[in-house]
């Protein structure tokens, strides 16, 4: 008796491709143009918004740290994002910062940003006040509960005062509409281990962690340096994606000294950011008192990084 053909093995399924996060992977936090005279620039804004999202961003954040929120009024952000909403469409998330010390004026701000069409609220830790553990739980949860959006909380000690421990990312994690962590406390290890016990979305809030971040689980990043280079910081997960970490790992690295001229080397990122845009004729214009523009030598010195590298 012939003994039947032996039964080939399965093919091999091809690597599965990443999925899109709900807010996105590659986004930039989105400086906030002003005309020369100081007055918000809805023309500017809705150029740059949609240059970035052809270059390579899947999401922009607005009225965050880099979008200098503390100058613009309640008006002006929800002005902000109905204009970018209307100029990039559905081809980009659109998430806004709604976070203030005051917990009462947050939820208002959730409220208004709904209504302006965003996608999903940024939400800092309350500052100033520095608030013990619980309050800070307490707030963000009222919040949540109040807004019909996603909710990106934004840990940024360094300049809230205040950290947003682990212990209480882990008990937020539970509301179901905290979804995201926009991470800029510089402790890895507390990022990792929300990240192993939750399905919070985790993104790089510092560029320098771009890629380290994304290698042990997270999201994506939101970019203050995507402003200038966002096709260069999309290839960085690309790579990695593709399985070539080497490559990620050098295009990182290539992009690191702009990095840290950019946001490391004594200016806020909102003003360096400013300069290269300004220096490319994109729109960006001044910022707003009390930051205080770049420096012919430093803007010069920007510049020179970032066309060095992008440079074939």
């Amino acid at each position: 008796m012939t003994p039947p053909p032996p039964v080939p093995p399965p093919p091999v399924p091809p690597p599965p491709t990443p999925l899109t996060p709900p807010l996105g992977r590659t986004l930039c936090a989105m400086i906030t143009p002003f005309t020369p005279s100081g007055a918000l620039d809805l023309d500017g804004a809705q150029q740059l918004a949609s240059h970035l999202v052809a270059s390579g961003c899947d999401g922009l954040v607005l009225s965050g740290t880099t979008g200098e929120s503390p100058t613009t009024t309640d008006a002006e952000k929800s002005d902000l994002v109905r204009a970018v909403r209307e100029a990039v469409g559905d081809r980009a998330r659109v998430i806004t910062g709604i976070g203030t010390p005051d917990t009462l004026h947050t939820t208002e701000l959730a409220r208004e940003a709904e209504k302006a069409g965003a996608d999903g609220l940024l939400v800092v830790s309350p500052y100033y006040s520095r608030p013990p553990q619980d309050a800070i739980e307490a707030h963000f949860r009222r919040v949540a509960d109040t807004a019909g959006l996603p909710l990106m909380l934004y840990d940024i000690p360094a300049r809230t005062g205040t950290r947003i421990a682990p212990e209480t990312l882990l008990r937020l994690a539970e509301h179901p509409r905290i979804v995201a962590v926009k991470d800029c406390s510089h402790d890895f290890l507390g990022a990792q281990k929300v990240l192993a016990r939750t399905n919070l979305a985790y993104y790089a809030g510092c560029d320098e962690h771009n890629l380290a971040l994304y290698a042990v689980g997270g999201t994506g990043y939101v970019s203050t340096v995507a402003n200038v280079i966002p096709n260069h910081l999309r290839a960085v997960l690309e790579a990695f994606d593709a399985g070539d970490t080497a490559r990620a790992a050098r295009l990182q690295q290539q992009a690191t000294p702009l990095i840290e001229a950019i946001m490391s080397a004594g200016l806020p990122g909102t003003v360096t950011a400013k300069a290269v845009l300004n220096a490319l004729a994109l729109p960006a214009g001044p910022v707003r008192s009390p930051l205080q523009p770049a420096g012919r030598r430093t803007a010069g010195e920007l510049l020179a990084l970032h066309d060095d590298l992008i440079s074939p």
